[in-house]
């Protein structure tokens, strides 16, 4: 027999895992809409400029170049930097390495896994030497059968992020205890700078990138949750608001 709190904590799940697919169905949406209005504007720009593109870009171009294959290249957004491409990979996936979050609540620290998560450490070491979440707020915080606060979004809208994705990582046997640090997404290998921090033990399907475990400010988390979400619906934005005031990584 199931019993209420358990029928309960089910129907979170259920709820957050609709609000994924929606997510994914509009983030598919959006790209189609994107790929119609590239052409459009292809077709202006060729247009346009096919007398000058001959050679005056040249020199420009070979500079580009060599800039894209160091690393990739931002681009301004309403959302801050973008990048077209996942950055190159540059850690050493044999090391350890820490991040430190600080935030208006207070600091949470990271122990991050580059062994079984290259991508998504690398991504978010890259993040963080970008400054990329500097001044940013934790827009979500669920309280009711899942128990994370989320973050990195620069728009602080849940839809934001770095321009780029890359693919899952860790999933085989991914579970959710108290202190995991996991990748929010909008489908499969939709990774991009959004994560989540676990404050409590949670039951969520392993399709969510678990890339490292809080070693330090589990309690300022817990303190966040305990003050609940604007208009207590158990999923929203904290009602103690969160900025994330920088974020830090180091090796070793």
């Amino acid at each position: 027999m199931v019993s209420s709190e358990q029928r309960r904590r089910q129907l979170a799940r259920e709820k957050y895992e609709r609000q994924m697919q929606a997510r994914a169905e509009a983030v598919a949406k959006r790209r189609r809409r994107n790929v119609i209005v590239a052409a459009v504007l292809a077709v202006v720009v060729v247009a346009g400029v096919a007398t000058v593109a001959g050679g005056v870009f040249d020199s420009d171009k070979k500079k580009d170049d060599k800039a894209a294959s160091a690393a990739p290249t931002p681009s301004s957004s309403v959302s801050g930097k973008q990048w077209a491409a996942e950055p190159a990979m540059s850690i050493d996936t044999a090391a350890k390495y820490t991040a430190k979050i600080e935030t208006s609540q207070g600091e949470v620290t990271l122990a991050l896994n580059a062994a079984k998560a290259p991508h998504t450490v690398n991504s978010f070491v890259f993040l963080a030497g970008q400054q990329f979440w500097d001044n940013t707020k934790c827009h979500r915080l669920t309280t009711e059968g899942i128990f994370v606060l989320q973050c990195g979004d620069p728009t602080g809208t849940g839809r934001g992020g770095p321009g780029y994705q890359f693919a899952d990582e860790n999933l085989e046997g991914a579970t959710y205890p108290a202190g995991t640090v996991a990748m929010a997404n909008s489908g499969a290998n939709t990774n991009g700078s959004q994560f989540f921090l676990v404050y409590k033990d949670t039951q969520l399907p392993p399709s969510y990138t678990p890339f490292g475990t809080i070693t330090g400010g589990l309690d300022v988390l817990q303190k966040i949750a305990a003050a609940g979400t604007e208009g207590d619906t158990g999923d929203g934005a904290p009602k103690t608001p969160v900025n994330i005031t920088a974020i830090t990584t180091a090796k070793g």
